[in-house]
């Protein structure tokens, strides 16, 4: 009987407010997927078509000019190339940096760790800024190369506090056991902490994964070579060659010239799929992950 009032109580007392919030976030999403849907369509759509409506959500006859267009231009595979290339050395040496250093601060009776902690979180707001990151590279002879773009994003400290809040949610007993069991600190990080950390873990690496995904400002200030421009320079490149080519259109027929606004479409369609593929094997971590490492324990 109290369930019952209880559950009346609580359909009585936030209907209202349940109806509103459906709405709210139901107009929040459209506003969000129907510009999306545009995006998708415009590439698929031929240009008589686009002339006729620029707001297009479903083409009615579908062309992959624009995409062959687009993959014509041995830019973007150079773009996959160099991005890929972050993807496969960034997130190994970022997850291991950042788990190292978590571990190591999580550790209890360590001296000077609090201290440590400090002058890290320290760096989260203050920082040399990007000339003396370039004089280091410079110094190093890293420029022009894709190991000046990896090392500098090699250590994130909002991911490092991520994975230290979640080793400190775990029970201390099952190191201190391990350790009366004869384990070093190594055995018990790959061992016990890692394996009991797979949500914080997947967590960081879709965050270290869609950060070099997107990397776009550092590849500028130290690669200089056509030969390893990450995946967002190439689509800068070739938005701007598209508005070039928009500017001379006037100049020559129409039935002549590309389909610029396809072709930048299919271009942002082709920086955003992988991405996309990838996020729903994370996703039943990612939840779980982000509020147990964002709430100390």
């Amino acid at each position: 009987m109290a369930a019952a009032k209880k559950h009346a109580f609580g359909k009585d007392r936030f209907e209202l407010m349940d109806w509103i919030l459906i709405i709210i976030l139901t107009i929040w999403m459209l506003c969000i997927l129907i510009p999306f849907f545009n995006v998708i369509a415009i590439s698929f759509t031929s240009y008589k078509e686009y002339m006729q409506s620029t707001w297009v959500l479903w083409p009615k006859e579908p062309v992959l000019d624009a995409y062959e267009e687009l993959f014509k231009d041995n830019r973007i595979f150079v773009g996959y190339k160099t991005t890929l290339c972050y993807l496969a050395v960034g997130v190994p040496l970022n997850l291991v940096l950042c788990s190292t250093l978590a571990y190591a601060l999580c550790r209890k009776g360590w001296p000077g760790r609090h201290l440590i902690f400090m002058l890290i979180l320290f760096t989260m707001i203050f920082n040399g800024g990007i000339v003396p990151l370039y004089l280091v590279m410079k110094d190093l002879g890293l420029t022009n190369t894709i190991w000046a773009v990896i090392l500098a994003q090699g250590m994130n400290t909002f991911n490092m506090i991520l994975i230290y809040n979640y080793f400190c949610s775990l029970p201390e007993a099952l190191m201190e056991s391990a350790n009366l069991d004869g384990a070093d600190e190594w055995t018990i990080l790959v061992k016990i902490v890692l394996p009991l950390s797979k949500p914080i873990l997947a967590t960081v690496v879709l965050f270290i994964s869609v950060q070099l995904w997107n990397e776009y400002f550092q590849s500028i200030i130290f690669l200089r070579s056509n030969d390893w421009q990450s995946l967002q320079q190439v689509l800068r490149s070739i938005v701007m060659d598209s508005q070039v080519v928009d500017t001379a259109s006037t100049m020559v027929d129409i039935g002549e010239q590309n389909f610029t606004d396809a072709i930048k479409m299919a271009a942002v369609i082709a920086t955003m799929v992988p991405v996309m593929c990838v996020y729903p094997f994370l996703q039943k971590y990612f939840t779980k992950g982000i509020m147990i490492g964002a709430i100390k324990a």
